[in-house]
């Protein structure tokens, strides 16, 4: 809780043998602000044998060169992965040693003339609130990237389902007839999954200038979304219409654009990609199938030259006997 002390805090303070820690416990229990649980070492190697062994809110570091040199006990800790608060208790003044403590990783420096006990604890408690909003940091930064792999992981999955639709599609539009020579169902999956292969081989065989159109209208769609591009969509339905492109090629040119797309996210979320494009594409063939559908309702009752007026069938025959 913000502008409270914790309740509890359990400190290992390192030292030597000229500076033990009797007057420091006797300080903390004569401050009643928080419960201080200290534990003393002597020497570098009681303190990592203590750190092996036990977990401590905070430590406190003695900086007695030559005898114990702080900065470099603090350093190697934070190499070795040591995230313990660590704050170094010296008799120098602050503005001589701040920065090097800093460097090293430590999280503050007091020296003992100008430090009163109430200053230490919250510089503890800050300290450790520092550390735990670290950990929390660390730990959502993680879990951001697993979301974004699994998106991304996720995306590459709808695309393969999207190319094994384009061979299902191959395979509707160019039957095999080898089913006598065994099971019908094995024939069929064994030549979709031929298909499926060599939909990714196979080129689009497209104008350079219509993927590129597509490709922008794809990046214009995402960051627009659904009904903001009406006009644009109708004239790439009446252009792919034009060019006689089936379903089957309007879905690989929208497999190939989007694939691209989605491989130069980089670190970005996926899904919103993935979703918008799926609605890009049920809106295109919607279009695609009502522009064949005119064109086929064309064909089927094309135009008839009709009479001038006052002119009948009969007597356009009479004037031409």
């Amino acid at each position: 809780m913000k502008g409270s002390l914790p309740p509890r805090m359990k400190v290992l303070y390192i030292t030597t043998l000229n500076r033990t820690g009797g007057w420091l416990a006797e300080a903390f229990a004569a401050d009643s602000a928080t419960q201080i649980l200290l534990e003393e070492v002597v020497g570098v190697t009681s303190a990592l044998a203590k750190l092996r062994d036990e977990v401590f809110d905070a430590v406190i570091v003695s900086h007695e060169p030559p005898v114990l040199d702080a900065l470099d006990l603090v350093e190697g800790l934070r190499a070795g992965g040591n995230e313990e608060p660590m704050i170094l208790l010296g008799s120098q003044r602050p503005h001589e040693i701040d920065a090097l403590c800093y460097e090293v990783g430590a999280d503050d420096y007091c020296c003992v003339a100008e430090t009163t006990v109430r200053g230490l604890l919250w510089k503890f408690a800050r300290a450790i609130e520092r550390h735990q909003l670290q950990r929390e940091n660390r730990r959502m930064v993680q879990a951001d990237r697993q979301r974004l792999k699994q998106e991304h992981l996720e995306a590459q999955r709808l695309l393969e389902q999207q190319r094994l639709l384009i061979a299902d599609l191959e395979v509707l539009k160019n039957p095999t007839a080898t089913s006598e020579q065994g099971d019908v169902l094995t024939e069929f999956d064994d030549c979709l999954a031929k298909a499926a292969t060599a939909a990714v081989d196979v080129p689009l065989n497209l104008p350079e200038p219509l993927v590129n159109h597509y490709r922008e209208l794809l990046r214009t769609y995402v960051i627009m979304g659904v009904g903001n591009l009406t006009n644009e969509m109708a004239e790439l339905s009446e252009l792919l219409a034009a060019s006689e492109v089936s379903a089957q090629r309007a879905l690989q040119l929208h497999v190939t654009v989007l694939e691209d797309l989605v491989q130069g996210l980089g670190s970005r979320s996926a899904r919103h990609v993935m979703n918008r494009a799926d609605l890009l594409v049920l809106e295109v063939m919607g279009h695609l199938a009502d522009g064949y559908r005119q064109r086929y309702f064309e064909r089927r009752n094309p135009p008839r030259q009709k009479s001038l007026p006052g002119f009948d069938s009969g007597s356009a025959i009479r004037v031409a006997a």
